[in-house]
């Protein structure tokens, strides 16, 4: 039989069609969505485990890079402003997007303890006897009235810690916060030279400011998270401190994108949950906190190990006891549960993977 170019054509069409039929569809490619966390270390770890581990890509969407402008106040604008369609961080932040008024919910909780509400002393003091936060509002041993620094007045550091001075009473009967003067002492290199200088009295502390003032000899903690019957004590349980949130417009427009964030980033949990610490360690380390060494990031998994919220629901009892903290010192009024929360997204993830 004789080729002629039209049968070549005609036969090899024919068998294009037919392998198609034989062939697999082909996945859908990921959908690009945009996400904001402040600093890449292992408070956001769901963030990072679920790009490193492909999980955003296996639930449909893609996440080329992460918007990371170095404070939760701008994760807050920059998702406000449309620039991310969804963030890790405050939970006071959704709330305060609302109450300017543009709606915001919570998707997932990550914790169930904030891990800045730590208060460190100066180790002078507490060798004075300061070796509690009620005994930072007596002035004989002081001094003075107490300088407490918060990163920034109104920040997190600030809101939390302005919460633990006011729920605890000093040797008169008032408030440790009626004895304080709170001023801002900035990043790292400022609170904790502050601290060392005796410029301030004492700071709240993330869990590597804590180890730090500790290991290095001018600091002691005198109020620690960890600390279960101390945390409840003050806060009256857990509370969602960090949560994952977006606009309502993003979860009406693209519930399916939304689905994808949630069930990429519970899966992150998850595998956080059953991996061992050194697994962890070597995941995140080149390629998010090389600036800091193995030992401290592998501390730094161990600890929120610890506050980790396995079940990544914010249940309306949680949400009430945060709502004692967030008011009036992060937002002026209430927002009532029913519009601060969306909880249908972690339903069907956990529903599909259940572990």
């Amino acid at each position: 039989m004789t080729w002629t170019r039209r049968r070549f054509l005609t036969a090899s069409g024919a068998a294009a069609v037919a392998a198609a039929w034989r062939a697999p569809a082909r996945a859908q490619a990921p959908k690009p969505i945009t996400v904001s966390h402040s600093v890449s270390t292992f408070v956001y770890g769901q963030h990072l485990v679920a790009r490193e581990k492909k999980f955003f890509e296996e639930e449909g969407v893609a996440v080329p890079f992460f918007i990371a402008p170095g404070g939760g106040a701008k994760v807050a604008q920059v998702l406000a402003a449309g620039q991310a369609m969804f963030a890790l961080g405050d939970s006071n932040h959704p709330l305060k997007i609302t109450e300017k008024g543009k709606d915001a919910l919570m998707v997932f909780a990550t914790d169930t303890r904030c891990s800045y509400a730590n208060v460190v002393v100066r180790k002078e003091l507490f060798d004075r006897g300061v070796k509690s936060v009620e005994a930072l509002g007596d002035a004989r041993l002081v001094g003075r009235k107490a300088v407490v620094a918060a990163t920034a007045i109104g920040s997190g550091t600030y809101v939390y810690g302005v919460y633990v001075l006011k729920g605890l009473r000093a040797a008169d009967g008032k408030a440790v916060n009626d004895h304080v003067e709170w001023v801002s002492g900035g990043g790292p290199t400022t609170m904790l030279g502050g601290l060392k200088a005796a410029k301030f009295d004492a700071i709240m502390a993330v869990p590597e400011w804590q180890w730090a003032a500790e290991e290095e000899g001018f600091g002691k903690a005198i109020y620690d998270v960890q600390d279960e019957k101390a945390w409840t004590r003050v806060f009256g349980g857990p509370i969602p401190a960090t949560v994952g949130f977006t606009l309502r417009e993003t979860i009406e427009k693209s519930p399916d994108l939304v689905q994808g964030y949630v069930s990429a980033c519970y899966r992150a949990q998850q595998w956080i949950h059953r991996a061992k610490d050194e697994e962890i360690v070597e995941l995140l380390y080149k390629p998010y906190m090389d600036t800091y060494s193995r030992d401290t990031v592998l501390r730094s998994v161990k600890y929120y190990k610890t506050i980790f919220d396995w079940d990544f629901v914010v249940d309306e009892k949680s949400y009430e006891n945060g709502t004692k903290v967030w008011v009036p010192l992060a937002v002026d009024k209430p927002v009532p549960y029913a519009k601060a929360v969306e909880m249908a997204f972690v339903k069907k993830a956990r529903a599909k993977y259940k572990s």
